[in-house]
C-alpha cells in the first residue's frame, strides 16, 4: 500500500508541474511585452552649475581664560598681620586685601621725613654761605677758592635734599605695599599664605579673576584664516563675524550658548601647526561661565568665495570614488567622478569635476543609475529642505520596513500548532 501511495504522489506531482510549466510558458510572452515598455522619466530636482559664495559652519577647540586675571604678590617683606576678604567673594578694585606690618614702614617713613628735613636745613645753610662769600669775592675779602668751596657745599647739599626726597618717597611705596589693594575687580580665590606667617617680597598670596568679560583664544587652520582676513579686508571690520560658544556645563539650559566678537586675528602662520591665532571676546554678567573650561568657539559669518557646490546629498560613493550625476543634452543621467572640498552645512564644496553650466542632479538619488532618462524639476536653491526632505522619505521608508518585518514575525509566531508540524512531515 505504501508503494501504491507513493506511485499517485510522484504522479500528481508531475501532473502540478507539467501544468504549471504551461501557465509559465502562456505568461512569459505577456511579461515580455510588458518589460518592453519603456519606463516613465524620473522626476527630480536638477539644478545649473554656477560659483556662489557659501557660508561656514566651523567651530575650533580652545579653552576659556580671563584676559585680566592678577596673581597677588607680596611687595614687601614682614608678617602678614590682617586679611580683609573672605575666599571666593568678589572684589571691588581699591578694596584693601592684606596688611603686612604697616607700623614697620610707617616708622621707616617717620625717619625718611626727618632726613629730609635735616637735609634742607644744610641746604639753605650751605645756600646763605654761597651767597655771603659771593658778596665777599666781590669785595675782594676773601680768596677765590674759598668763594668755589663754598658753592660745592651748597650743591652738595642740593643733592642730599634730592637723595633724602627720594628716600622719603620709596619709603611711603613700602608703606602703600604694606597695605595691599585689589588692583581689579573679581572673584578672589583662596589665600596661600595664612595670617601670622613671614613673607618676603614676591611671595604669592591669592588670585583676582574678573569674570566678565571673558576671553578664548583659539588656532585657526591657514585656510580658514585667509579666507577670514581676506572678508575683513573686504568689510572693514568684523561687524558680520560673530563668535559663538557653548558651555558644557550649561547644557541644557536657555542661555547655555554666549555670543560674542572677534577679537584678533594673528599676523603670522605657525611653521609648528600651520595655524594662526585668533581670539573671541564673550559678556558673561552673572559670572556663569568660569574660566579654565575647554569649549568650542563657533564663527558664524565666514564664508567660501566663488565656489562650486551642491547639495551634500547629490554626492555619492561610486566605484572610481566620489560622484555626482549630470544630465546630457537628452536628458539621461551619466555619471561623474568628482573631487570633494568641504562640507559647509547642508552644502558640499566641489574641489573639482564641475563646471559652471553642468546641470547635476542635486534631489535624492536614490535608483538613478546612468543612462536613466529623468525628468528635470526646478531647484529652488534652499539645500536644507531637499536635505530634510530626503532624510524624512528615508527613515519613513525604515519605519515602513521596520513594521513589515514586525507583521511577518508576528504572522510566523502565530501560527497554529498543527499546521506547522505538517509542514515539517
Amino acid at each position: 500500500m505504501r508503494k501504491v501511495i507513493h506511485s499517485r504522489r510522484a504522479s500528481l506531482v508531475t501532473l502540478i508541474a507539467a501544468l504549471a510549466l504551461t501557465a509559465c510558458g502562456q505568461e512569459q510572452p505577456q511579461e515580455q511585452q510588458g518589460g518592453q515598455q519603456e519606463a516613465p522619466p524620473h522626476k527630480v530636482e536638477v539644478a545649473e552649475v554656477a560659483r556662489q559664495d557659501i557660508p561656514l559652519n566651523k567651530s575650533y577647540p580652545s579653552l576659556l581664560r580671563s584676559d585680566s586675571e592678577v596673581t597677588l604678590v607680596a611687595r614687601v617683606s614682614g608678617y602678614l598681620e590682617e586679611r580683609h576678604f573672605e575666599p571666593g567673594q568678589m572684589v571691588e578694585e581699591g578694596d584693601s586685601l592684606y596688611t603686612i606690618e604697616p607700623d614697620l614702614y610707617q616708622a621707616t617713613v617717620n625717619q625718611r621725613e626727618a632726613d629730609l628735613q635735616s637735609a634742607r636745613a644744610e641746604y639753605s645753610r650751605a645756600q646763605r654761605d654761597a651767597q655771603r662769600f659771593e658778596q665777599l669775592l666781590s669785595q675782594n675779602s676773601v680768596s677765590r677758592q674759598q668763594y668755589d668751596q663754598a658753592q660745592a657745599e651748597q650743591r652738595v647739599a642740593q643733592a642730599n635734599v634730592a637723595q633724602a626726597e627720594a628716600a622719603l618717597t620709596s619709603a611711603n611705596l613700602d608703606l602703600g605695599y604694606a597695605n595691599m589693594t585689589a588692583p581689579v575687580s573679581g572673584m578672589i580665590s583662596l589665600s596661600q599664605i595664612n595670617v601670622g606667617n613671614f613673607v618676603t617680597s614676591g611671595t604669592e598670596l591669592a588670585t583676582i579673576t574678573p569674570l566678565d568679560p571673558l576671553e578664548v583664544r583659539f588656532q585657526l587652520p591657514q585656510r580658514d584664516a585667509f579666507e577670514l582676513r581676506r572678508q575683513l579686508g573686504e568689510a572693514g571690520d568684523a561687524s558680520d563675524i560673530t563668535a559663538r560658544l557653548r558651555v558644557p556645563g550649561l547644557s541644557g539650559a536657555d542661555d547655555s550658548e554666549l555670543e560674542g566678537r572677534l577679537g584678533f586675528l594673528g599676523s603670522r602662520v605657525d611653521s609648528g601647526t600651520s595655524t594662526v591665532q585668533a581670539s573671541a571676546t564673550f559678556d558673561n554678567p552673572d559670572g556663569d561661565v568660569l574660566p579654565g573650561q575647554f569649549v568650542r568657539v563657533r564663527l558664524d559669518g565666514l564664508r567660501r568665495f566663488n565656489v562650486i557646490a551642491v547639495p551634500e546629498i547629490a554626492a555619492t560613493q561610486g566605484l572610481m570614488g566620489p560622484r555626482v550625476f549630470v544630465l546630457d543634452e537628452n536628458n539621461q543621467a551619466r555619471e561623474r567622478t568628482v573631487q570633494l572640498g568641504e562640507v559647509a552645512g547642508p552644502w558640499q564644496i566641489i574641489a573639482d569635476g564641475l563646471e559652471e553650466g553642468d546641470r547635476v542632479i542635486v534631489g535624492d538619488p536614490a535608483g538613478i543609475e546612468p543612462g536613466m532618462t529623468i525628468d528635470p524639476l526646478a531647484f529652488d536653491g534652499n539645500a536644507d529642505e531637499v536635505v530634510e526632505r530626503v532624510e524624512e522619505a528615508e527613515a519613513q521608508e525604515q519605519q515602513e520596513q521596520a513594521d513589515a518585518a514586525s507583521q511577518t514575525t508576528e504572522g510566523a509566531g502565530g501560527m497554529p500548532a498543527g499546521e506547522g508540524e505538517e509542514g515539517a512531515q
